[in-house]
């Protein structure tokens, strides 16, 4: 997959995405609209980790995650599109006058039938997933209201 970078300046405070970024709990699927509820399952997690499978039926992956303040780190361990090591990074800095500047990295390889979405990604993955993220952003949001 090509490297796709996503770059969001929002409303929503930097500790309040890191907040969803890191929250494994039943809760995760609201946060982030693109995991399917009856999918997600959380095998494992530690005060700054977690192991979870995510994602659906169609294109799921089992990643550990590992944090620090500012910045979420999600390796793929397993996958039915991805191949092992691939990574997905968030950050969240807050932003002079409130709110938070987001950037989502996603450095992955395909495997298998995964090629399928190559063309797609490598032409829309960067809209596609500034979508996704910003879902979570307005979900965030109706929660702090």
């Amino acid at each position: 997959m090509p490297y796709v970078v996503v770059d969001v300046d929002s409303d929503v405070a930097a500790e309040q995405v890191m907040a969803a970024a890191t929250d494994f709990t039943e809760r995760r699927p609201e946060l982030w609209p693109n995991i399917s509820g009856g999918f997600w399952q959380l095998h494992e997690r530690g005060p700054t980790w977690a192991e979870a499978t995510e994602g659906s039926p169609a294109v799921w992956a089992r990643e550990r995650y590992e944090w620090s303040d500012k910045r979420v780190v999600g390796t793929t361990k397993d996958s039915n599109v991805w191949q092992p090591g691939g990574t997905w990074t968030l950050t969240a800095e807050p932003r002079n006058g409130g709110g938070s500047h987001i950037r989502v990295v996603l450095d992955r390889r395909w495997k298998g039938r995964g090629w399928l979405f190559y063309v797609p990604v490598a032409l829309f993955g960067e809209q596609m997933f500034r979508r996704n993220l910003q879902k979570t952003l307005d979900v965030l949001r109706t929660q702090r209201s």
